[in-house]
């Protein structure tokens, strides 16, 4: 497959880094196609302007701001994200990119008339998300696991129909250790070559 990984985290030494570099090595050692975009390496502008939300539903201009951030998720049969959980939910880089980059004519089409809102990615087939809690697992039940709707449910109804999903998060992040981290490695590594 091709597999845009995206990857959200600012400190280079963090943990995330070592989820990142098991996702892409694991993947690129099964025959997979694969590319990163490392949000903060590149110094991604999470902001949509003013001009670039005047644009945002005129297909065409929209395509102006991150061309090639909307190549890539046209180019990509599966999305994987990799990023820390924050206050529930996703960092602020990678919700600005996903407000950037789907935008409609790309990711969806705008709904005419009775027709509703379709999704335009039917070239993505799998939706990913490898992350890490601070929260034990219950307590983001409790509060309703936003950043996994947002990805498994509002990213995945862009994409393809049949597109299914892949979630993997390690809870209690904050008082993780060594052997729990090297074992949610090993978990991440085995799920991904199974894909």
């Amino acid at each position: 497959m091709k597999v845009l990984v995206v990857y959200s985290h600012p400190v280079p030494e963090s943990f995330c880094a070592a989820l990142r570099d098991t996702v892409v090595d694991t993947l690129k050692a099964k025959g997979h196609e694969v590319r990163l975009t490392d949000l903060y390496a590149e110094d991604f502008d999470p902001r949509l302007g003013c001009q670039e939300r005047r644009d945002y539903h005129t297909e065409g201009k929209n395509l102006t701001y991150v061309p090639e951030h909307i190549a890539n998720i046209q180019w990509a049969e599966a999305l994987i994200f990799v990023f820390p959980t924050w206050w529930y939910g996703l960092p602020a880089m990678l919700k600005g990119w996903l407000d950037r980059v789907f935008v409609p004519g790309v990711s969806f089409t705008m709904p005419k008339g009775q027709m509703p809102v379709m999704p335009a990615l039917t070239n993505v087939k799998l939706v990913g998300g490898i992350t890490t809690c601070g929260s034990p697992w219950w307590w983001m039940k409790i509060v309703g696991e936003p950043h996994r709707r947002t990805l498994l449910r509002g990213i995945r109804g862009a994409c393809n129909p049949r597109c299914k999903t892949l979630w993997m998060a390690h809870y209690r992040m904050d008082s993780s250790t060594p052997e729990s981290r090297k074992s949610y490695l090993a978990r991440v590594r085995e799920r991904l070559s199974r894909l």
